[in-house]
């Protein structure tokens, strides 16, 4: 930006200046609303998140994925406490991929600065970022930033709305609109006491101006926003009646599955499918070059026919097993380089300087799979050389692009229909799932057809969270302050995701989401260092539940655990020290301390022992600290309790805040207690749950969650309570057995019961 300034400056070019004229005209300029002369008959469109019929129903747009977040009920009551309707009576629709519906709060969050700065270089990159959304119309679901982003948007549309719809009363009864006040869906003249019916006013209203600017509501005033609310897809989800990808049914359907090279990236070199072929259903088995697909009029046939297909498989380009995978990563550990993310103070001088014995301790976490419990299934079809696809995804904006780069189409051409979605995490931000349904569909004679993934399939084919090697270093001064250099090696989401999404451009600098977790923390230390190092490797990475949050935190708070226990002080205490600039840290911490009565005996009970940990974690704007308590039993380690304090800034619907906490929570306990992907001869071992479990309910632990909204800045949801939970047990763990576990998952060194 200062080199454009400056050259604009000393140049006095005519075509920079004017560039920088049209550029700043484009973004000031609102795109197209994708749902004019799409409405139905007696409905009229509002803008692009508002449609109201002739009979007062009113459609909420919705422009993410729901996939069991709640997302659905919140954006819709942004909306409906704008617009002045019954959030109860209202219809929601997924938006059609569209420009209109980009992300903006996502990008701003990929800002290389921690949440907690908020200095004028900070705001202003994130404002360039937020430009840079715009020019880029990413339309997708992810960095737990869906309320985030639309917040200000959504409710500006209801207001839009309402403003619109006062205005078409008012030329109706000559009044004046400042006169004028909405109720429950209607427009009402306070003074002559008549009132007027959205749907009377729509087909008005819709012809009217809309205004530049609106005046949205005190807080003070809300009905909805701030107050828990029943799911809105509640019903449809307990009768069956709402669509997942799996459940999309159209006419003279096909059916299909698809195997594929178990070692990812290589190719097919030949197949026999004479067996296949001979099965009752089955239409034909199609050669897709790195595996097949078998299309049949049934899905289990479509499964049972791709077992007797003989398929030969070329070698991976990256290492073949386990070891070999991480003893890449461990090379490129000691090769060095890398980038320092943060860097303050002087870490390396003051840890060698030091003359206490410093603190050392090295940390690994392995690749996981995002393993949803639907699976990965698209439906396409193609008509008149243009095609349509039905999935559930979190980016259908991506799917245009993806699938005309791949087919040669206009974006025009491209139609995607989204569903809601049996889990996502991350895994449905990706395209391949729906390019292959795409592909399978050209050679359908233009029926649609349904491709449905085995549970094998989506495992040993997934984008996976990385696997990572953390080494820590630090010493503790005489006021018990210490000086920590984290240093980290992954592979790379950012670098592997975008280069898989054609039109994606990798961002330039480096990524942090590799250093997601170390380098962000609110601890005010004079030395601290975190670096990371890229590992090049072919095993596809990519976007999993709280991204490098998922993991890095392990790594921080254990070391911050044992740098405690080493310095002797209450690990707890400690951070409380620590993050004392950071009054929302701080507030969290306190907390759970309260809730979890920190320091008080824990009584034996009959078990061995028990021990309770603590962890800290801000992602996603979000800051939250979490204790768990464990025993040591005869079984093995039970998970007893969890506290959660999380502050979200703005708390818009708490109930369903302290659900996503939950979730989050499980989620990590899942990951720490015995997930892993491992690698032989190039492949996945992992093919189900047998080999991939979750957390079950008699293992699930009682948790509790607090809700805060002091920090003052709007944080997400999503993500937030996944972080703390990994490191939180491990460390409860030490305080009851005295055994530090430095490997995730923890079921490498000991039992769960």
């Amino acid at each position: 930006m200062g080199k454009l300034l400056r050259r604009t400056f000393l140049i006095g070019s005519a075509a920079v200046a004017g560039g920088v004229a049209v550029g700043f005209y484009m973004y000031q300029k609102p795109y197209p609303n994708p749902l004019t002369g799409d409405a139905a008959t007696g409905e009229s469109v509002l803008n692009p998140f508002v449609k109201i019929s002739a009979d007062s129903s009113v459609t909420i747009i919705v422009p993410r994925a729901e996939m069991g977040q709640g997302v659905v009920t919140t954006l819709a009551a942004l909306v409906a406490e704008e617009l002045d309707v019954e959030l109860a009576d209202v219809k929601t629709e997924f938006a059609p991929a569209a420009s209109v519906y980009y992300n903006r709060a996502m990008m701003e969050e990929g800002a290389p600065f921690p949440a907690f700065d908020n200095s004028f270089l900070a705001e202003m990159t994130r404002d360039i970022q937020g430009v840079v959304a715009k020019f880029l119309a990413l339309q997708a679901t992810g960095g737990s930033s869906s309320i985030i982003d639309a917040f200000d948007r959504m409710r500006t549309a209801g207001a839009a709305a309402r403003a619109i719809l006062i205005a078409a009363a008012a030329d109706k009864w000559q009044a004046a609109a400042a006169s004028l006040k909405t109720e429950n869906g209607k427009v009402v003249d306070p003074a002559l006491g008549r009132s007027a019916s959205y749907g009377e006013l729509v087909a008005a209203a819709a012809g009217q101006e809309v205004p530049e600017t609106v005046t949205l509501k005190d807080p003070a005033g809300w009905r909805y926003l701030g107050k828990s609310q029943p799911r809105l897809d509640m019903r449809d989800k307990v009768t069956g009646k709402a669509e997942f990808g799996v459940d999309v049914r159209l006419p003279d359907m096909l059916f299909a599955t698809v195997r594929m090279n178990p070692r990812q990236g290589a190719r097919m070199t030949a197949m026999d499918a004479s067996a296949a072929e001979k099965v009752p259903g089955v239409v034909k088995v199609i050669n897709l070059g790195t595996g097949y697909a078998v299309v049949a009029d049934n899905t289990w046939t479509a499964f049972k026919a791709a077992d007797l297909v003989t398929p030969e498989w070329d070698k991976a380009s990256y290492p073949e097993t386990t070891e070999a995978v991480f003893a890449e990563i461990d090379a490129a550990l000691k090769a060095g380089g890398g980038f320092n993310m943060r860097d303050d103070g002087d870490a390396p001088d003051a840890i060698a300087a030091a003359s206490g014995q410093a603190i050392s301790a090295r940390y690994t976490a392995p690749y996981l799979a995002h393993a949803t419990m639907e699976p990965m299934n698209a439906t396409a079809q193609w008509r008149d050389g243009k095609l349509t696809v039905w999935s559930g995804n979190q980016a259908p904006s991506s799917i245009v692009t993806q699938a005309a780069s791949v087919f040669d189409l206009w974006a025009s051409d491209v139609t995607v229909h989204s569903t809601y979605l049996g889990g996502g995490f991350g895994r449905r931000f990706e395209t391949d799932f729906s390019i292959l349904a795409a592909r399978v569909a050209k050679e359908t004679d233009g029926k649609p057809v349904q491709v449905t993934w085995t549970r094998e399939e989506d495992m040993r084919h997934d984008m996976y969270r990385p696997g990572a090697i953390c080494e820590a270093t630090a010493v503790v001064d005489g006021e018990g302050v210490p000086s920590v250099q984290l240093t980290t090696a992954s592979q790379s989401p950012i670098a592997s995701t975008f280069g898989r999404l054609a039109g994606m451009i990798n961002p330039p600098g480096n990524d942090r989401t590799i250093v997601d977790g170390l380098w962000d923390q609110p601890y005010a230390l004079a030395n601290y260092r975190v670096t990371g190092i890229p590992v090049d490797m072919d095993i596809p990475v990519g976007f999993w539940r709280a991204v490098g949050h998922s993991h890095n935190p392990f790594f921080h708070e254990s070391f911050m655990d044992e740098i405690a226990h080493a310095s002797g002080q209450d690990p707890l205490e400690m951070r409380l020290k620590l993050m004392q600039p950071y009054p929302a840290a701080v507030a969290c911490v306190q907390a759970v301390k309260d809730m979890s009565g920190w320091g008080t005996p824990l009584a034996a009970d009959g078990v061995k022992s028990r021990g309770r940990g603590v962890a800290f974690c801000l992602s996603f704007g979000t800051w939250v600290a979490q204790v768990v308590q464990v025993a040591d039993t005869d079984d093995g380690i039970r998970i007893e309790k969890v506290w959660c304090a999380a502050d979200f800034g703005t708390a818009l619907d708490p109930k369903n805040l302290e659900g996503q906490m939950m979730s989050g929570i499980i989620f990590g306990l899942s990951a720490a207690m015995g997930q892993e992907i491992t690698f032989a001869d190039g492949a996945v071992e992992q093919g189900n749950f047998d080999a991939y479990d979750a957390m079950r309910m008699n293992q699930t632990p009682d948790i509790q969650v607090r809700v805060l909204q002091a920090s003052g800045k709007m944080g997400g949801a999503g993500e937030p309570g996944t972080p703390p939970s990994l490191p939180a047990l491990a460390n409860a763990i030490f305080a009851a057995t005295g055994k530090r576990i430095r490997q995730l998952p923890l079921s490498k060194e000991i039992t769960f019961a």
